[in-house]
């Protein structure tokens, strides 16, 4: 059985089922966390995979081949709704102009600063999406003109399969199971609605390019050569992104990852694309 590309064999089931019967009253957290050091799953920066096991225990669940402990929180779901991210006032005079007028913009890394509360509510108030907690490898930014925010990005861990974006690559399955950590995807993009800027959305997306590989080299040990985002056909045209030079690659099926019906569920998505990297097939393809 394959899982978020690990291969689980029925020797680990096993060892997982082994856990539940020596010890029913396990937490799931507990559980997790054991399986990750047993198996040595981390992410590249070692921080266990506790997100990414969590998930594969209720996939397990799911194909019937192991019975999880009971939840020791019932009121997860509640729980869930009643953390969303409170409310952050920041400064919401408009502001208009050109770029030139403005002055000078700072991208700012948030993730696990000060800064990260507000880029949560300011992306859980204003995006169309709200926020959600990312899984795996992510980076938040914020940018800012003096101390005022005038936009968010959220950054995270790419699709594992999107066939216009592999076929673009050029890498195959053994080779994009190899590198896909080597590419990002880009999951919220928010400009506070009170700027009124020309043209600072695809000025900012450029600007952040041009940093991101090496902020990801320092908290994850690694670099990153391509860039990907999917947007919503139905609400926008992705023009900020064109504008960057993102390129166009193809839609999504609209079924989603874990669909059957092989009919469309959801809206269309183009599917974009932006190397970082004049040699980014080679290092994708060839490592």
């Amino acid at each position: 059985m394959h899982y978020r590309g690990r291969q689980i064999s029925q020797h680990e089931i096993a060892y997982i089922n082994g856990i539940i019967e020596r010890d029913p009253t396990i937490s799931r957290y507990s559980l997790s966390k054991q399986l990750c050091e047993a198996w040595d799953w981390r992410q590249t920066n070692g921080i266990l995979k506790d997100m990414t096991c969590r998930g594969l225990l209720l996939w397990l669940e799911n194909q019937g081949q192991i019975k999880l402990p009971a939840r020791k929180n019932l009121n997860f779901q509640h729980l869930l709704q009643r953390n969303r991210p409170e409310k952050i006032a920041v400064d919401e005079t408009l502001l208009e102009g050109k770029i030139s007028d403005i002055g000078p913009v700072e991208f700012k890394q948030v993730r696990g600063t000060e800064f990260e509360r507000v880029f949560d509510s300011l992306i859980e108030t204003h995006h169309y999406l709200r926020y959600t907690q990312p899984v795996g490898e992510y980076l938040k930014y914020m940018a800012f003109i003096g101390s005022r925010p005038i936009a968010c990005l959220g950054w995270s861990s790419t699709v594992r399969h999107i066939k216009s974006r592999d076929s673009f690559i050029g890498w195959s399955p053994e080779e994009r199971k190899k590198n896909i950590h080597l590419t990002a995807y880009n999951t919220r993009f928010l400009v506070l609605p009170w700027i009124k800027v020309h043209c600072i959305a695809s000025y900012l997306l450029g600007l952040n390019a041009r940093g991101i590989s090496e902020h990801w080299q320092e908290v994850y040990n690694h670099p990153i050569y391509y860039l990907e985002t999917f947007v919503d056909k139905e609400r926008f045209k992705g023009t900020c992104y064109y504008a960057a030079n993102w390129k166009y690659l193809g839609d999504t099926t609209g079924r989603g990852k874990n669909d059957n019906t092989k009919k469309p569920n959801r809206s269309i998505k183009a599917v974009l694309g932006y190397p970082l990297s004049k040699d980014f097939r080679k290092i994708l393809c060839d490592g």
